[in-house]
């Protein structure tokens, strides 16, 4: 393995378009020359030509060096040629976790997108990576883009304003103290073109189902916004609840999305009313962390309505104040943060406190400020158009800071701890929809 003080990358794999994601951009510390190693075929093709239309594209280019080793020792052969000290895993996730403790008992680095762990069974092959990461002194972290949404960062740092937000209720089953809600699209764009997804995507046992999935992100933001670099262990948290359902896709859909004119035979199981793809990739669970309630779900459909996306709901709830996160037809599809009254007879009183709670930010936000709400009472928060970096952007954010935690050789205290716990809370929540 390298002992240059650069990073050198190694993507495994890649069977995601996230992997491409992490080299959009390039980074001081991380070597151009990336080497690939992957069993080869259309993923591995679709990989290769993400990075060469961020190397030719006009603005900002890149220069990432691509060296690619195929065939079906490919695992094998990443452990044996030591060609970097990173490996960004973003793929098939049935194969994620095994992907993960292997590259970390071999030595290396990782960089893993979500999710980590797709099966009960792979929570313990998680934990025993973590345990061989502690000892050997190597990183293993996840990438959790949402916490870089510019209205989820000031959903967190006005939940911490207690003149103006309160405490955090505790919440109940049917009305959580905190709740968050995604809904995500198979056909999208992705840099501009139309996204092509593997038909294995469709397969909820080789990519998970969305209760194990996007879930992921949705239970890592209630624990890092309510319990800021908190160590929340597994005994403070009780899962209660897990719900799972379909989306029914034709064969056209399927076609389209996949460029496939028919199922692979790994999707046959999955086919009801003869040639409709029924797809377990929705779910919700209910948990609790030191007894706050807190709710999270997922909804797949075909593709978004026009002029829309992948679209996002939050509500926190305080003893004086609500923060909700909207992203539907009223907010122009566009997430976007209101500060809502408990008591609306006494709204007015809440405004002094909501103008100090802006004021306060502001070095941290620089130019955010609140408007009255077209909605009713309260506040719309308004941000500047600089902070809405996008989706794609966020993979570099987390990459940097992945970056400096390599060079400082560890994570925060609780980042470990709770990337534990979360897996546990979408495994739980897996096993208890059944």
């Amino acid at each position: 393995m390298t002992d240059s003080p650069k990073v050198h990358l190694i993507t495994l794999d890649p069977g995601h378009f996230h992997a491409g994601l992490v080299q959009k951009f390039m980074y001081d510390q991380v070597d151009p020359v990336v080497h690939v190693y992957a069993l080869g075929g259309p993923e591995l093709d679709d990989h290769l030509a993400r990075i060469n239309s961020y190397n030719t594209r006009t603005e900002q280019p890149t220069h990432w060096e691509e060296v690619v080793y195929t065939g079906p020792d490919f695992l094998e052969k990443m452990i044996a040629d030591k060609a970097g000290n990173v490996v960004v895993i973003s793929g098939n996730n049935a194969k994620k976790a095994q992907y993960i403790d292997q590259s970390i008992v071999a030595g290396f680095n990782v960089l893993a997108d979500k999710p980590m762990a797709i099966r009960p069974e792979d929570y313990p092959v998680l934990q025993h990576a973590f345990s061989t990461a502690a000892k050997n002194g190597r990183l293993l972290y996840d990438i959790m883009t949402e916490r870089y949404e510019i209205t989820t960062q000031l959903q967190k740092a006005l939940s911490h304003q207690t003149n103006l937000f309160g405490t955090l209720e505790t919440g109940s089953m049917d009305n959580p103290a905190i709740t968050k809600e995604s809904v995500h699209h198979y056909f999208k764009y992705v840099s501009g073109v139309p996204l092509i997804r593997p038909a294995w995507f469709f397969d909820v046992e080789q990519q998970g189902e969305g209760i194990v999935d996007v879930s992921t992100h949705l239970v890592d933001l209630i624990l890092w916004e309510c319990f800021p670099e908190q160590i929340i262990d597994t005994n403070e948290v009780t899962v209660e609840k897990g719900t799972r359902w379909a989306t029914e896709l034709t064969p056209a859909q399927f076609n389209r999305v996949t460029g496939l004119n028919e199922y692979p035979e790994y999707l046959h199981k999955d086919l009801v009313r003869d040639s409709i793809l029924a797809v377990y990739a929705n779910g919700a669970i209910n948990f609790s962390v030191k007894d706050v309630q807190a709710k999270v779900s997922v909804t797949w459909n075909y593709e978004a309505p026009e002029g829309a996306k992948d679209t996002h709901y939050s509500i926190m709830r305080g003893t004086k104040a609500n923060l909700v996160i909207r992203q539907g037809a009223a907010q122009q599809y566009h997430p976007t943060l209101y500060v809502e009254p408990v008591d609306g007879e006494n709204a007015a009183a809440l405004e002094n406190p909501l103008a100090q709670s802006i004021q306060d930010l502001q070095s941290t936000y620089p130019g955010i400020g609140y408007q009255p709400s077209h909605l009713g009472d309260g506040w719309e928060i308004i941000i500047p158009d600089s902070y809405d970096v996008g989706h794609e952007a966020h993979f570099g954010q987390v990459t940097e800071h992945f970056l400096e935690y390599l060079a400082k050789g560890k994570l925060p205290d609780w980042e470990v701890p709770n990337m534990l716990t979360k897996y546990w809370v979408t495994t739980k929540g897996y096993a208890m929809s059944r």
